[in-house]
């Protein structure tokens, strides 16, 4: 030990590397084979701190605090900006006779079905994972590898029946239903997320491979699609991991399951926070969720070192009911809902809100949400909270002369003048929108939408249809309803104001020869995601659909 005689005559001892290691893996106990195996990394060679924490699933604090104990035994460098790090050639041989690293067991793989995976399998899983969209800080999104993913594809197809089976992922910006759908090509598959952009990418990966697989928006905190309720055999979420994000997900599964039904929750804490752990573990079990099985380490992820950058799988076998209905919102760690937010809008703010939206007496401000049509001559909406989703969502739901909706200033559909116009096009049969950027200050925006069908006729506008004869128009205005129930009638009515007559026959066989996908008119268009709510707005104003149905009426 090197000693070191403070000035105020105590003896400072720093122990000797190796020492101090040995005692932090005795304090370890039976957990400091983990830590004996990063030891086994650092003496074959060159790791990044990042490659530590997650190839052996260990909290980013406990490797620092192993790096911290091997002291001047401990080489750096960087490479391409990442700094390095290993035992010093050496010192190697000591740290290897002395701490067994050449005799430490090798762990039991959890799915060893995932290594008879085909080589093109994995390329394809590979490049699908790359060209995912960023992930969102404000959705705790953390990016499972594809060593990962695949190995949760192979994990369901190795120990469950696909055969006919339904199976529902809550949430994929893992693309773990890309991966599945791959291994196992004629599952049935839905995926519903908040994220249009996921949903968008998923679309895209299922329609070039052929895969079954059915996207769906939703924001499970506000609810669920109704054409999922009651429909899968198996659902898989990996939630945001606050007690209430995999409380809610959780119970929103549930919802999800036929009889003999399971959920598989991604879900991982520090070895450092049982008490975490215990909380979420509680909750599961009041939602009446048994644990059939709970796998450690199960998933490795680029990021989220402070759980080790690892996750368990648990396998839950529900025996209570899981309905639950909106709480609290704030089920994330980072962004305006987490559980530390603050960040609601400012007294300045509500003021130009109501500013700007003409009313005959004074209007509440309501919280966003879109579970059922929003009523009235006008409406206050705050979106202050909206991660980007929303704000469309808000839009298809109103039924109003006016709506006023306060967002973010940095708000995605806000940024800049393209993105400000593809939101203008989608909801353009049915409003006119205003966008008021920086009010009242640089951290508030409001966006005002006037109803097209309640616009003066004197401001004609050509570049949209008219109110009355837009089948997108109609479509928007009942967001909520059967999509082929919608179009159908609005074909009808639109058939009628112009002196013809078009049955109820007639008009269901010109929806199914215009619709994008027969498959979508079962749903409502407020649950699609946002490409496909642009694909069905598009085909119902076609012209051919016009001369269709003059052609029918005619008959």
């Amino acid at each position: 030990m090197e000693h070191h005689i403070a000035e105020d005559g105590v003896d400072h001892t720093t122990p000797e590397p190796r020492v101090a290691v040995a005692a932090l893996i005795r304090a370890a106990g039976v957990h400091g084979l983990r830590l004996r195996r990063v030891l086994a990394m650092l003496v074959a060679g060159w790791h990044s701190v990042e490659d530590l924490i997650r190839t052996q699933a260990t909290p980013r604090r406990t490797v620092e605090e192993l790096l911290a104990a091997t002291g001047t035994d401990l080489g750096r460098r960087r490479v391409d900006g990442r700094e390095l790090v290993r035992i010093r050639p050496e010192c190697a041989a000591d740290y290897r006779a002395e701490f067994a690293t050449a005799e430490l067991p090798a762990p039991v793989d959890q799915a060893p079905a995932a290594a008879r995976l085909s080589e093109s399998l994995r390329a394809a899983v590979r490049a699908d994972v790359a060209a995912v969209p960023p992930p969102m800080a404000a959705l705790d999104h953390v990016q499972a590898t594809p060593e990962s993913v695949l190995r949760r594809a192979a994990w369901l197809a190795s120990h469950y029946d696909l055969d006919n089976a339904s199976v529902l992922f809550l949430g994929d910006h893992d693309l773990t239903s890309t991966a599945l759908g791959r291994l196992h090509p004629d599952l049935a598959i839905t995926v519903v997320d908040v994220d249009d952009r996921v949903l968008a990418h998923i679309d895209r990966i299922a329609e070039r491979e052929g895969l079954r697989i059915r996207c769906l928006h939703a924001d499970l905190r506000f609810g669920l699609p109704p054409s999922v309720l009651g429909t899968s055999d198996l659902v898989f979420t990996d939630p945001p991991y606050t007690p209430e994000g995999v409380g809610l997900f959780t119970a929103r599964a549930a919802e999800c399951l036929r009889d003999g039904g399971r959920v598989l929750i991604a879900y991982g804490y520090s070895d450092r926070t049982p008490a975490l752990g215990l909380k979420v573990q509680q909750r599961l079990h009041r939602l009446g969720m048994l644990f059939e099985a709970i796998l450690p380490d199960f998933d490795r992820y680029d990021g989220a070192q402070a759980v080790g950058s690892a996750s368990d799988l648990y396998v839950c076998r529900p025996l209570g009911s899981g309905t639950t209905r909106r709480g609290d919102t704030r089920i994330y760690t980072h962004g305006p809902q987490s559980g530390e937010s603050t960040g609601g809008p400012s007294a300045a703010a509500l003021d130009a809100l109501r500013g700007l939206v003409s009313a005959p007496t004074p209007l509440p401000v309501v919280e966003a949400e879109w579970t059922s049509p929003t009523t009235g001559d006008a409406a206050l909406i705050d979106a202050m909270a909206d991660p980007g989703p929303w704000l469309f969502r808000v839009l298809a739901a109103a039924n109003t002369r006016q709506l006023g909706v306060l967002v973010r200033n940095n708000h995605p559909d806000l940024l800049d003048a393209a993105a400000q116009r593809a939101l203008s096009d989608l909801v353009g049969a049915k409003f006119r929108l205003k966008f008021h950027r920086s009010t009242p200050d640089g951290r508030h925006a409001v966006v005002v939408a006037s109803s097209i069908a309640a616009s003066s006729a004197a401001e004609p506008d050509a570049t949209r249809p008219a109110a009355e004869s837009s089948i997108a128009g109609a479509l928007l205005r009942k967001a909520h309803g059967r999509i082929a129930n919608v179009w159908r009638e609005a074909l009808i009515r639109r058939e009628s104001a112009r002196g013809r007559t078009l049955t109820k026959n007639q008009a269901r066989d010109l929806v199914l020869a215009s619709a994008p996908r027969r498959d979508e008119l079962d749903l409502r268009l407020i649950d699609l995601p946002r490409h496909r709510v642009a694909a069905v707005l598009a085909a119902a104003d076609q012209p051919a659909a016009e001369d269709a149905s003059a052609a029918g009426s005619a008959e």
